[in-house]
């Protein structure tokens, strides 16, 4: 049984304008995704509520247990969020391309769906569980990966565009 192994896609050393001003730029993006998000989310979950509660008076209380569904549509909203928006053409959630930036895995492949789902659960549980200090870990790799990214295979890179006008910019400087 023969196993293809792929070579890393990017290189930091070779390659420094993927890798420049990622990290900032990255958490700003993070804050414009929650933004949209919540901006989504919390509407519906308003109206689900009062749709819920006037189901809950026609069905004399019944209707109420459908409350416990609100939180698992709000956390279903965010990872097809996610989803949909990494496996688009450009790889990135409309922060990250607010922000020039993409995720592509190691060997250099664009994200797809489940890639960009199971992403934001990777995230959202390495944060939880782990607590948020397990964000210092992009500090110790030269590739300024987090820890699912890790896991995950992935990398958040500059887009060709920024790439290319950072390349150029880097070309005019001395060494």
């Amino acid at each position: 049984m023969s196993i293809d192994i792929k070579p890393h896609a990017y290189d930091p050393a070779m390659q420094p304008e993927l890798f420049d001003g990622v990290l900032p730029r990255r958490v700003v993006a993070f804050v414009i995704d929650f933004l949209i998000i919540a901006a989504v989310a919390v509407p519906l979950a308003a109206l689900l509520a009062i749709f819920i509660f006037a189901l809950g008076i026609i069905t004399l209380g019944i209707g109420w247990i459908l409350f416990a569904l609100i939180w698992p549509a709000l956390v279903i909203w965010a990872i097809v969020y996610f989803g949909m928006t990494l496996a688009s053409p450009a790889s990135a959630t409309i922060g990250m391309r607010v922000m020039d930036l993409e995720l592509r895995t190691w060997y250099g492949a664009p994200a797809y769906f489940v890639l960009g789902a199971v992403h934001a659960i990777g995230f959202w549980l390495s944060v939880s569980v782990l607590t948020p200090f397990i964000l210092l870990v992009c500090f110790f790799n030269d590739r300024r990966r987090l820890l699912h990214d890790i896991v995950l295979g992935t990398v958040v890179i500059n887009n060709a565009r920024r790439a290319n006008m950072l390349r150029s910019g880097m070309a005019g400087t001395p060494g």
